[in-house]
């Protein structure tokens, strides 16, 4: 992504290029609490370097038969703030990283925006391995690589999640309801609070709900600010 499209995408947000480490907090806004029942394992002799040796070699399902790699996750293992997707992408199954193509780009941007770098979070998705042409991934696929999710959950032990797009979305949250009815509330995940943001690649081909990311990722802030106290 050039210099010039990023700033037509940020310009669209109404974020400015320039915000300060020392984010304004912006008006009252109300943060509705809803909880999920989807306890977080209790694996207390669980570690990175045992569950990344599992999911590297994984063959539980048949996204194995067509991926380059898995996609683990990056970022700060002890972050506050983890960010997770639906699944990984062409540039993600063959760098083995999450978010690396425009997408990505444009992630990092929202990051910047409200003050955080890319070491600051840790990012996964929803299922290690990319789906057939980009595909959505099937419940079972979901339902069977979620558990590795839920123990990187476990181990990083987040002050928020923030969830990209509506399969990440009602995958984590055990819903079928659409994001228009997802976004604008707070979650629970056992005592972490969880918020659900659109997609960056559907921010990159929809410039008009771009403001209503920006107010999303505005939520998950004072969500954070105030979990913190």
């Amino acid at each position: 992504m050039d210099n010039a499209t990023r700033l037509q995408y940020l310009e669209a947000m109404g974020i400015d290029v320039w915000v300060p480490r020392a984010f304004t907090h912006p008006e009252h806004m109300t943060v509705p609490d809803v909880s999920v029942d989807n306890a977080l394992p209790e694996i207390p002799t669980d570690t990175w370097e045992a569950l990344q040796a599992e999911v590297s070699p994984c063959t539980k399902c048949d996204l194995c038969k067509t991926r380059s790699q898995t996609v683990f996750g990056s970022g700060n293992k002890n972050a506050d703030w983890m960010f997770i997707g639906e699944g990984p992408g062409q540039n993600e199954d063959q760098q083995g990283l999450p978010f690396v193509g425009n997408a990505g780009l444009l992630l990092t941007e929202m990051l910047r925006a409200i003050g955080l770098d890319r070491e600051d979070v840790f990012i996964a998705n929803i299922v290690k391995c990319r789906p057939p042409a980009n595909r959505d991934p099937t419940p079972t696929e979901i339902d069977t690589c979620k558990p590795y999710l839920l123990r990187q959950i476990a181990l990083v032990k987040p002050k928020i999640i923030v969830v990209l797009g509506r399969v990440a979305a009602q995958a984590l949250l055990n819903t079928n309801e659409p994001l228009s009815k997802l976004r604008g509330k707070t979650y629970a995940l056992n005592d972490t609070p969880v918020v659900v943001v659109y997609h960056p690649a559907y921010l990159l081909r929809t410039l008009l709900d771009k403001r209503k990311a920006w107010a999303d990722l505005k939520l998950a802030l004072i969500t954070y600010k105030n979990k913190k106290g």
